[in-house]
């Protein structure tokens, strides 16, 4: 019988506490094993539990080119922020909990529509559902960047975010393990390809654990044992993300401290003041770089100067930009003119593999 969420968290925390004061050693491999198994499935079963959960919960409705979360403790500037780089008018206030919905704006950079959310803070013990964490949290994961918006003047805040999405399973800018499972009939658990850095009694152990008793594994990439639990489990979320260090204005040593909290985290932190508008442009200007994402322009070729902004992943081809526009035309295609920074120069004959790069004007030539 699946056991509530509530319960079954604190099994697996107990566990996790049972397996960190084992020694590992001959003697007990056993029961070590054995832990790891009962956390395997503690973890299977929570992932059934928290399916049956019912709610409202946050519904967020993803438009644009991309989507960005602003995401942060009560009064830390999210909303003031919203206001200034998004077309919105979220309310501020000096206390905590002004937003308690999800507030959407349109954010214009570069011809290309970025969708924005301005989310309710969240607390400490976010991730067991006080002030409504799980939901924020949840309707976060549907972003493609994460813009986490900390108080300089209280930057504890950042690590007790860290603490709340990892206590979720929520990596950041952390690149996710490649793992290939091919569950077979017979034969047990045969690993091809192992650069986990786990031992391979271990791995067959978390796997049974989930219930996978015959399958061929691969792994390419270093991953923990809780973070393979987790990538199989099906729990597992990777985002990107950047800190916007807001109210720069009331703190002198603003580019130490960022600079300090980059190198502790590896993340990219960029100080701001969202009432006095420094550096939001500069933050426009992260986001857009950070999404991964390029604006070409299309030009018929019969219809004068007019140009038609089109909004690409970085390192898209002609042949990309032929298929976002109509996937008809991708077999009719004969070639593209291009101006522009990818090109040798104006209006440069080039092929469907042609790269493109951002401020790109580009003609297709139809096969007749």
């Amino acid at each position: 019988m699946v056991q509530d969420k509530e319960t079954l968290e604190r099994r697996i925390e107990e566990l996790k506490e049972e397996y960190s004061n084992t020694k590992d050693n001959k003697k007990t491999n056993y029961h070590v094993g054995l832990i790891r198994m009962k956390i395997a499935q503690a973890k299977r079963d929570l992932v059934v539990a928290s399916k049956k959960i019912k709610g409202d919960g946050f519904f967020v409705k993803k438009t644009g080119d991309a989507t960005v979360a602003l995401v942060g403790f009560p009064s830390a500037g999210k909303s003031s922020l919203i206001n200034v780089i998004a077309n919105t008018r979220s309310k501020t206030a000096q206390y905590a909990f002004t937003t308690t919905q999800i507030i959407p704006g349109t954010m214009v950079y570069k011809d290309a529509h970025i969708q924005v959310f301005d989310m309710p803070g969240l607390i400490e013990d976010a991730h067991l559902g006080k002030g409504g964490g799980r939901m924020v949290i949840a309707a976060a994961k549907s972003a493609d960047l994460i813009v986490f918006v900390i108080d300089i003047n209280q930057i504890h805040q950042f690590e007790k975010l860290m603490k709340e999405l990892n206590a979720l399973e929520i990596n950041i800018n952390k690149k996710k393990p490649y793992i290939q499972i091919s569950e077979q009939i017979t034969g047990g658990i045969r690993l091809e390809v192992n650069k986990s850095g786990l031992p391979e009694e271990d791995i067959k152990e978390i796997l049974t654990g989930l219930g996978i008793h015959n399958a061929i594994v691969s792994i390419w990439g270093g991953a923990s044992d809780d973070e393979l639990i987790s990538i199989i489990s099906g729990r597992a979320v990777y985002l990107r993300a950047i800190v916007a260090l807001n109210k720069m204005d009331t703190n002198p040593d603003h580019d130490k401290v960022a600079a300090e909290l980059s190198k502790k985290y590896s993340i990219d932190v960029l100080p701001i003041s969202a009432t006095n508008r420094t550096n939001t442009d500069k933050l426009k200007e992260r986001i857009y770089e950070e999404l991964g994402i390029i604006t070409v322009y299309l030009k018929p070729r019969m219809g004068g100067d007019q140009l038609t902004p089109m909004v690409l992943g970085r390192g898209a081809t002609v042949g990309d930009a032929a298929k976002k526009f109509h996937t008809q035309i991708v077999d009719e295609l004969k070639c593209a003119f291009i101006s522009g920074p990818s090109a040798h120069f104006a209006n440069e004959r080039v092929g469907t593999s042609h790269t493109l790069k951002g401020g790109d004007v580009l003609t297709f030539i139809k096969n007749k």
